[in-house]
């Protein structure tokens, strides 16, 4: 995402400053007062640590990308429609079981819709399916081991079930994908994997997994062309702000590879 909106240069000539925080709230405000002191233009935020309406108050145009935004304009991946295609393809591929792996994302966060499409196709079409909602780790090793007893927890709850597993992230899917290996030595009939993202990682595992792709660079195009119009408003003689924000949802694409029929 940050490599699309820095290329973004050729086609609008902004130039970008940029913060990487951590989450580290005093560090991100430590930020914030230098922006505001270069008198930025506009600023993309795409970190969750200060609420939107925090970020409105500074009376600039802003962009948030994949995070809550109820007063400040945003572009997000269609979350909702992303689960709906990853758990529709896992019931045609007659799934018995369909498990959803995720943490606990609180509601007005767009990634909450990911856990209520899936839940709400299950339900549509009447099959059997689990939540499994839980802290998964911030680091590679603490989310292995968390994957980890997620796996083995599936793995002892279904035998000789086909179980459609759909995870939150690439990243999840290929460590799930890992471990299943590691117990069969290949992906067994009764296992279809589902990812979400399209990052590298998922063509590069050890077998190319499904996922559903979001398309970084309409998100970063909307994002730009939604911050050059409230920036191209604020450089008028009398701006008129924004009465409302403005929410952008751009389609994903379902991906079917090797881990999926």
């Amino acid at each position: 995402m940050l490599n699309q909106l820095l290329s973004s240069y050729t086609d609008y000539h902004y130039k970008f400053l940029v913060f990487v925080s951590s989450d580290q709230k005093e560090l991100e405000q430590q930020y914030l007062d230098e922006l505001m002191a270069y008198k930025i233009e506009g600023l993309i935020v795409l970190s969750h640590t200060f609420p939107s309406e925090k970020l409105a108050s500074y009376h600039i145009p802003i962009v948030a990308i994949e995070r809550e935004a109820e007063h400040i304009c945003s572009v997000n991946t269609d979350n909702y429609m992303g689960a709906v295609q990853a758990a529709t393809l896992l019931i045609r591929n007659q799934c018995e079981i369909l498990i959803h792996v995720n943490v606990p994302v609180p509601k007005q966060v767009p990634a909450y819709n990911r856990i209520r499409g899936f839940e709400d196709t299950c339900i549509e079409h009447h099959v059997p399916y689990e939540l499994m909602l839980q802290d998964l780790g911030s680091t590679y090793e603490t989310t292995y081991e968390a994957i980890k007893k997620v796996f083995v927890k599936i793995d002892n709850a279904y035998p000789g079930k086909k179980k459609g597993v759909f995870l939150a992230n690439d990243t999840y899917a290929n460590i799930f994908l890992n471990l299943v290996f590691q117990k069969y030595g290949t992906l067994p009939e009764e296992y279809q994997i589902m990812g979400f993202d399209n990052s590298p990682i998922a063509n590069e595992a050890i077998i190319p997994i499904s996922t559903i792709g979001q398309q970084i660079d309409q998100i970063s195009k909307t994002a730009m062309e939604l911050l050059i119009l409230q920036m191209n408003e604020m450089k008028k003689r009398q701006p008129v702000p924004l009465s409302e924000p403005i929410h952008k949802q751009i389609t994903p694409v379902l991906i079917r590879r090797n881990t999926t029929d």
